[in-house]
């Protein structure tokens, strides 16, 4: 059991829950003026007075700036789920403008299994063509399909050019689960048609990281081979507990509240915590049973603490990760493409698919 790990300094805990791809915990748009300071500090209103939380000293002046707007931004509730999608829709969509600006590549709508996906490749074309990602974007489980997918899959295709298929998995109020997981099911064995299992990646952020872990548990339990890597990005494979969950509210300029579980979500609706085709982390002889696994995420970001843990219980059952931890960065940081925290992510998992795809899958 190998064990790889780089905090990027790691200096506090606590983090923020606003306009996020998986919760989309977010203030109305009546909300009283952001707490987020020009300098990103964020100011508590506690009688007498006022408690101050500084930004972090490690993170970049582009990260900082990246905050204060990020604060500013008052999305619909999650309860809301028309006006959710709109709002993440529009978000989205300008994100995968700004990222195609960048990195350039191709996208062809294409159905796979049935499934509705848009292929992603390097505009300079594979570099290997045997390999292939599979992206699961974020969102909830209530939106995040067309535009979600490309905010993740773009960076990715260019920097390791490695063509990527984001899939547009059914989501709820609409379906509930395993609706998902035979989704991302029905694209894996599509793609085995003419891919080895260990020259397949899949990976994604939030709602899409934890489908990622359910995906490979589904696989387990359906007879299909695990996949040659990958990668679980601000999530894990538990019900998103821990510090994080209660700290997440200061960075937002609210006092901690109960946190959202997974299985509060619409999509999960009459689903079993203890069925780990829901929550993979429930059971260690299908995390011993995990293929390579890329974990990333921020000290402010809510689900942090559910990283870190579902980190250690993989590696308990005998699975090999890396973790990646970038100081005061928040859910999904990388999702806008601004700053150099954002780039350094990129960079990370084009170099950990690139590293790990290809290698025989008996580990």
């Amino acid at each position: 059991m190998t064990r790889t790990t780089s905090i990027h300094a790691i200096a506090r805990a606590g983090l923020m829950a606003a306009a996020l791809l998986f919760t989309g915990a977010a203030q109305a748009a009546d909300a009283p003026p952001s707490p987020v300071g020009a300098d990103g500090s964020v100011t508590l209103p506690l009688a007498p007075g006022s408690l101050v939380l500084p930004f972090s000293s490690y993170a970049s002046p582009e990260a900082r700036d990246w905050f204060k707007r990020y604060a500013d931004v008052h999305a619909p509730p999650i309860t809301d789920v028309p006006a959710s999608r709109t709002f993440y829709d529009r978000m989205n969509t300008d994100r995968a403008n700004r990222l195609r600006a960048l990195y350039p590549v191709t996208v062809t709508d294409q159905t796979m299994g049935g499934v509705p996906t848009q292929v992603v490749a390097p505009a300079k074309g594979p570099a290997v063509a045997d390999r292939v990602l599979i992206n699961l974007h974020g969102g909830a489980f209530l939106w995040g399909a067309g535009a979600g997918g490309l905010v993740e899959a773009v960076p990715v295709a260019a920097l390791s050019r490695i063509k990527v298929v984001t899939v547009d998995y059914r989501q709820g109020p609409e379906h509930r689960f395993p609706a998902a997981s035979e989704d991302v099911a029905a694209v894996y064995k599509d793609l085995l048609k003419t891919y080895k299992p260990q020259n397949i990646g899949i990976y994604g952020c939030s709602a899409g990281g934890i489908l990622t872990a359910e995906a490979v548990a589904w696989f387990q339990t359906h007879g299909l081979p695990r996949p040659g890597a990958i990668g679980i990005f601000c999530a894990g494979v538990l019900d998103g507990g821990g510090d994080s969950q209660a700290w997440s509210a200061l960075y937002g300029g609210q006092l901690p509240g109960p946190g959202l579980r997974l299985v509060d979500l619409p999509y999960f609706q009459g689903a079993n915590a203890q069925d780990p085709l829901v929550l993979p982390g429930v059971a260690p002889e299908v995390l011993a049973k995990f293929p390579p696994t890329l974990l990333i995420t921020g000290t402010r970001d809510f689900m942090m603490s559910d990283t870190l843990r579902s980190q250690d219980l993989l590696e308990r059952a005998g699975a090999r990760t890396e973790l990646h931890v970038w100081d005061g960065m928040v859910h999904s940081f990388f999702s806008d493409p601004e700053s150099p925290e954002a780039r350094a992510a990129y960079d990370v998992m084009a170099r950990f698919f690139t590293r790990e795809l290809g290698r025989p899958n008996d580990r």
